[in-house]
């Protein structure tokens, strides 16, 4: 399998119209495909610089010539749930007649949007992007070569990694941008390149309440990667019998 990431234009999508348009981005991962009423319906999350900035966003997009159906489903903030159905693009057309398939979540922002796909051979991939080239500007920003036992791995270990994830959000602000800092600013290299010092300059407090949110954010994070380890190696275990 070839997976590959492509950031995307396209001039016929309503949600890349949009975000060129208005302050808003969208994420989704989840695509259905109606090939006897050449739809596409997804369940997308939207996201607004502030909650003004999303309603005019939503707007926008309502109101988008290829846009067939719209409806809300949750609102919070400046961020929202909606379910559409919209035309389909050239592209999504290309990599469709290529037996191309979703690897990942699409991500749609400041005009364009970032695609993760996969064909089963380098063949078909190069006939897809010969077939894209038409109609689209885009750029290949990695492709990777995955084996069999490489995607089983994924497939075997996504609640891992969802788990992850999740504990990933748990973190509140203070915390995550305590830790991202500390591993940007080098307080985990040898020999450290910041220290407590450094980090409470960086968020003007003292090392003392520093020290506490990074080390919260570490027990939680740190926590999941344990337990992670020990998932995947009782499942090794477990396939080795």
């Amino acid at each position: 399998m070839l997976s590959m990431e492509v950031d995307m234009v396209q001039y016929d999508c309503p949600y890349i119209d949009t975000t060129d348009d208005y302050d808003i981005s969208f994420f989704t991962k989840q695509w259905d495909f109606n090939a006897a009423r050449d739809i596409l319906e997804t369940r997308i999350m939207a996201t607004g610089t502030t909650p003004k900035a999303l309603d005019r966003g939503l707007d926008g997009l309502r109101d988008h010539q290829n846009m067939r159906n719209f409806e809300l489903l949750h609102r919070k903030g400046e961020k929202a749930l909606i379910r559409s159905q919209i035309g389909e693009t050239k592209a999504m057309e290309a990599i469709r007649n290529n037996n191309g398939y979703i690897t990942g979540p699409f991500e749609i922002r400041d005009g364009s949007e970032m695609w993760r796909v996969g064909f089963d051979s380098k063949r078909v991939s190069e006939d897809a992007l010969s077939e894209l080239d038409r109609h689209n500007d885009f750029t290949v920003e990695s492709r990777e070569t995955v084996d069999l036992e490489d995607y089983y791995d994924v497939l075997q270990n996504v609640d891992v990694a969802g788990g992850m994830l999740d504990r990933c959000r748990d973190l509140s602000t203070v915390e995550r941008e305590t830790l991202v800092t500390a591993v940007e600013e080098g307080y985990f290299t040898r020999p450290r390149e910041a220290d407590l010092s450094t980090l409470a300059d960086e968020f003007d407090i003292s090392k003392t309440a520093v020290s506490k949110n990074l080390r919260r954010s570490q027990r939680k994070v740190l926590g999941e990667v344990v337990e992670a380890i020990e998932a995947v190696e009782e499942r090794s275990v477990g396939s080795r019998r």
